[in-house]
């Protein structure tokens, strides 16, 4: 088997240092991730400027681009061979709920699976202060990848993984759950640069809004790792024949 690994970090994060630990042993894997932290760049690619890959170690590339772009560079060109399975992550930091809208991690997942690709995206739950066991996350990683390559999963379905950060041995288990929502973001926080200039820090993310039983929010919060299966398609299909007749009002 032949697994792609990538992520929104950059390419020397612990995170994907921890994943490709634990993905080797399962087959063929090759690394092409940003050369750079690209977090929240969701599923932009680079198209004014060339993309760059360059080696920095065996069957290990960065590039300087989003993980959409690395993930594209891989399967449709960079190499002369097919690979299997798209993998992203370990992300540092939660991706629940609304975050998949904005995360490059997921992104890169979606990436693959627009090329063809069965994917997954995982994510740490880190907190300030908390331990940041990759290894953990990394291992759920690798036991999923088994399992598919053993039964694959029918459809175009995204698994966006998010496993609290505990070790390995304390985690309760796995749940399939629904994506969540958060409250609104933060306001913006405002500061100054050294000429005394307005700038502007995105605020934090809002706290679980819908993160009842069943959501990802949830699972997170029992101890348990969250599994949801995303699609691509963002047709609000209930909504059509409303909109229909709405657009036939005199």
């Amino acid at each position: 088997m032949k697994i792609l690994l990538s992520n929104d970090d950059g390419y020397r994060a612990e995170g994907l240092e921890a994943l490709g630990l634990a993905i080797k042993p399962l087959g063929a894997v090759t690394i092409v991730a940003p050369d750079r932290n690209r977090s929240g760049a969701s599923n932009s690619l680079t198209l004014d400027v060339p993309v760059r890959a360059a080696l920095y170690d065996v069957d290990s590339y960065y590039v300087n681009g989003t993980p959409t772009d690395c993930v594209h560079l891989a399967v449709s060109g960079l190499f002369d061979f097919e690979h299997d399975i798209v993998v992203s992550g370990v992300n540092d930091g939660a991706n629940l709920g609304d975050d998949t809208l904005y995360s490059g991690t997921v992104a890169a997942a979606i990436e693959g699976r627009f090329l063809g690709l069965p994917a997954i995206a995982v994510s740490l739950c880190v907190e300030p202060g908390s331990p940041r066991n990759f290894a953990s996350a990394a291992q759920l990683a690798a036991r999923l990848v088994a399992r598919l390559a053993r039964s694959p999963l029918q459809g175009n379905v995204i698994l966006n993984v998010n496993v609290p950060d505990l070790p390995e041995g304390e985690l309760r288990g796995v749940k399939v759950t629904r994506l969540g929502n958060r409250h609104r973001a933060e306001p913006v926080v405002q500061a100054k640069d050294p000429r005394g200039r307005h700038v502007y820090w995105v605020g934090s993310a809002g706290v679980g809004q819908d993160a009842g039983p069943g959501t990802d929010f949830h699972a997170i919060a029992e101890g348990y790792a969250s599994i949801t299966p995303l699609q691509i398609d963002l047709t609000r299909h209930a909504a059509l024949p409303e909109l229909e007749r709405w657009l036939n009002l005199e």
